[in-house]
């Protein structure tokens, strides 16, 4: 396969995923979290709110909101991410009105699918829903739009997670609920801001989890006679660098060679698959790796502060004039 053509059907399966992440985000927020009138973060649970407080339709709001975030992050996010941001706003506003319909009584209330007075696990499946499919969209390089955009800014350039930065955008959200008359006295409104910092946490929570899951990375270091064979099946067919290291084993006095490679937890099972065919008896230690960053993993965040920078070059001069007045004396 040429690599235009991979590149087609990597777009291909982002788009595909995307859709599926929305689709479970406009059925999970309309069969779990809007008849309850439970509100959430996001741009979705803003319009949420100026829904239950003037009926306005949460397609309408949500989409006008989106659209003044976008002209806002033209600048920042590249056009290929814009794109499909701007792909699944259109798709969750169609997705939302769709089921939106297809859940509305004639009377215009909406279908409690667990019964009257269960609000809370309401909550906890359907914000446990929408932050799988909100990482499921943001693992094929989309977003849904809102507040999303404001955190795959921060993301960009600083080492925050993706909930983090929700959180405190979201606390603002729900926090106006303090304020929509419809949700009756001072009592139920907190009764509503309890609920929706559940969200916040459940949301989040998954989020997060389902992203690292994805990332997490596995150390390997393999002993075996076969080195040659299994680095150039590893290399050939995951397209892993392979470091060659020499070591000695203090029972038997013999040089070995050690393979050491790290993967994706998910190409965990097809380098063993690789060690099993070309040796069965190789030792193998595998060790689970907290962050890994360079080519073919996550990118390194951390700013350079100027000040760093300043201090790093002078070490580099002090160091370089060191070692060129020894070599001065040694001549």
């Amino acid at each position: 396969m040429t690599n235009d053509n991979r590149k087609i059907l990597n777009e291909v399966q982002d788009y595909v995923f995307i859709t599926l992440g929305l689709m479970l985000y406009a059925f999970a927020w309309t069969v779990f979290l809007l008849p309850y009138e439970i509100v959430t973060g996001g741009v979705t649970g803003l319009s949420a709110l100026i829904f239950y407080a003037t009926k306005i339709p949460i397609e309408y709001s949500y989409f006008l909101i989106n659209a003044a975030l976008l002209v806002v992050a033209l600048k920042i996010l590249g056009f290929r991410f814009l794109f499909k941001t701007i792909y699944a706003i259109v798709m969750l506003s169609f997705l939302l009105w769709l089921a939106q319909k297809i859940v509305q009584q004639p009377d215009g209330s909406f279908v409690q699918l667990l019964g009257p007075g269960q609000d809370f696990m309401s909550l906890i499946i359907g914000c446990c829903l929408t932050g799988t499919s909100l990482a499921i969209v943001f693992l094929h390089n989309g977003s849904t739009g809102g507040t999303d955009i404001v955190a795959a800014v921060v993301n960009k350039y600083h080492d925050f997670s993706l909930g983090q930065v929700l959180i405190g955008i979201d606390l603002l959200i729900i926090g106006s609920s303090l304020f929509v008359p419809s949700f009756g006295d001072i009592i139920e409104r907190c009764h509503k801001v309890v609920f929706g910092l559940c969200t916040i946490g459940i949301e989040c929570f998954m989020l997060d989890y389902v992203m690292n899951a994805r990332r997490e990375s596995v150390q390997f270091l393999i002993f075996s006679k076969h080195y040659e064979e299994i680095s150039k099946a590893i290399s050939s067919e995951i397209g892993r660098g392979i470091t060659i290291l020499d070591g000695h084993g203090w029972y038997t006095g013999n040089e070995v060679k050690v393979i050491c490679v790290i993967t994706k937890k998910t190409e965990s099972v097809q380098v063993f698959r690789i060690i099993k065919m070309i040796d069965p008896t190789a030792f193998v230690s595998q060790g689970s790796v907290i962050g890994t960053y360079g080519e073919g993993f996550d990118k390194i965040k951390v700013k350079i502060r100027r000040i760093d920078k300043k201090a790093i070059e002078n070490k580099r001069k002090s160091a370089d004039k060191l070692t060129t007045s020894a070599k001065d004396k040694a001549q």
